[in-house]
């Protein structure tokens, strides 16, 4: 007969032996191969590995008539150039390996950014690149001499720190603001390296320079800090002033994540170009409509280029993503006018959802960050999901009371601001 795993069995059960405690099953596990030398393969996976939070993107369902208001994603599809360049490269060239640096992209974005292909490299997203500098830039918390790797320090500031438990710490630290772009503290743990997560200020806004000096729950000498701007989830953006402030202060390495700037006022991609120890991020999936192609990119110092350009995969960026990026790269005009409705439909939505008694934080970029009215916000989010329009929860303490609604079509936005009326005339009436 068959057990609850679903394995055959005779009707006599055997008495299992003890188990450790740390040892994990699962019904795949209890297979047992009596050739094998091993009987749980959950041992040969590394206890960080077992222990870590993996992190959780948006939902990406497949349902007819979905308004889908939770991934940023953007609304309008890339331009008729750029698709007419994608299916003109299906070919006989999908046989090759697509160039292992990007070059010619590499060399666009240069021209584009004023600065030379040796402060670029190209990633398989924005967040490849953000794991690369967590394993660049960071030592993990494990003592390394174990392994033959300790050095003397190269940086003669090192020796003079040496000893200093908070400093030292700094090596093996990521540091990043919270509420933030959640991926950040899952490179941590995977890197085996300290979290390090300090509160935004009110109303999301940045600490002022003075008071995390003050306060010393800000490290500047972390090995990396990561720094959205705009901010997600809150959209807040930040002056470039004060950004620089805190860059210059800085003695570790900063990444400025601007996924959403093309969205915004102003961008802070000058300081990579000012200050060796800073880093700006850059993608094609938000404002240029290629999420499914993972196209994004570093600006910094060559140094640093280079040292990222040691740990990337050979081949990271597919063909038909250079393809697609090359050819938006040369019809810039098309976007631009995205970003403008874009803008224009944000407006709308805040101003229609304002009206509703919804408290909507400014944002400066493809999504706005609101506090419903008159119900929690994970109600509103299952209220929304029955009506077909998704939008993003997050659980943590700092956003729960919040939606995160992507910036959609006009119609799309209609489409939301009717059922918020509705659910809220529905609450009325009962």
């Amino acid at each position: 007969m068959k057990r609850a795993g679903g394995h055959l069995s005779s009707g006599r059960r055997r008495k299992a032996p003890a188990r450790p405690r740390a040892e994990i099953r699962s019904p795949q596990s209890e297979a047992r191969n009596p050739q094998s030398a091993i009987r749980n393969p959950q041992w040969l996976i590394r206890p960080l590995v077992r222990q870590l939070q993996a992190y959780v993107p948006g939902e990406q369902p497949q349902v007819k008539g979905l308004i889908k208001l939770n991934t940023n994603e953007n609304p309008y599809s890339p331009s008729p150039r750029v698709l007419a360049a994608v299916r003109s490269a299906v070919d006989g060239r999908l046989r090759l390996y697509p160039n292992p640096t990007a070059q010619a992209l590499r060399e666009k974005l240069a021209q584009h950014h004023a600065c030379s292909p040796a402060n670029i490299i190209v990633g398989n997203g924005s967040d490849e690149l953000l794991a690369l500098a967590t394993r660049a830039f960071v030592e993990p918390a494990a003592d390394t001499r174990s392994f033959g790797l300790a050095r003397a320090p190269d940086n003669p500031d090192e020796t003079r720190r040496a000893g200093d438990p908070r400093r030292e710490r700094a090596r093996h630290t990521v540091q990043y603001f919270t509420p933030s772009y959640s991926l950040y503290p899952v490179l941590a743990a995977i890197h085996g390296a300290h979290p390090h997560a300090v509160r935004l200020a009110a109303h999301f806004d940045l600490p002022p320079l003075e008071l995390l000096e003050q306060s010393r729950a800000w490290n500047f000498e972390a090995a990396l800090t990561f720094i959205t701007t705009p901010n997600a989830p809150s959209g807040r953006a930040w002056p470039t002033a004060q950004l620089e402030a805190l860059c210059r202060r800085h003695r570790g390495l900063v990444v400025l994540d601007e996924a959403y700037v093309d969205f915004a006022e102003e961008n802070a991609l000058g300081l990579a170009l000012k200050y060796p120890q800073v880093l700006v991020a850059r993608t094609f999936s938000k404002a240029y409509s290629l999420c499914s192609q993972r196209v994004g990119y570093f600006i910094g110092h060559p140094e640093l280029i280079a040292a990222l350009h040691k740990l990337r995969d050979s081949y990271n960026v597919n063909g038909l993503g250079q393809v697609a990026a090359l050819a938006t790269l040369a019809d810039l005009p098309y976007y631009r006018a995205n970003f403008r409705r874009i803008k224009a439909t944000r407006a709308q939505l805040t101003a229609a959802l304002t009206q509703l008694d919804f408290d909507v934080f400014p944002s400066q970029t493809n999504f706005i960050l609101a506090r419903p009215a008159r119900f929690p916000a994970r109600e509103w989010l299952e209220k929304l999901r029955q009506r077909k329009i998704l939008v993003r929860w997050f659980p943590a303490a700092a956003v729960q009371d919040y939606l995160r609604i992507t910036i959609g079509t006009e119609s799309q936005a209609r489409a939301l601001v009717r059922a918020a009326k509705d659910i809220l005339a529905e609450a009325r009436r009962g």
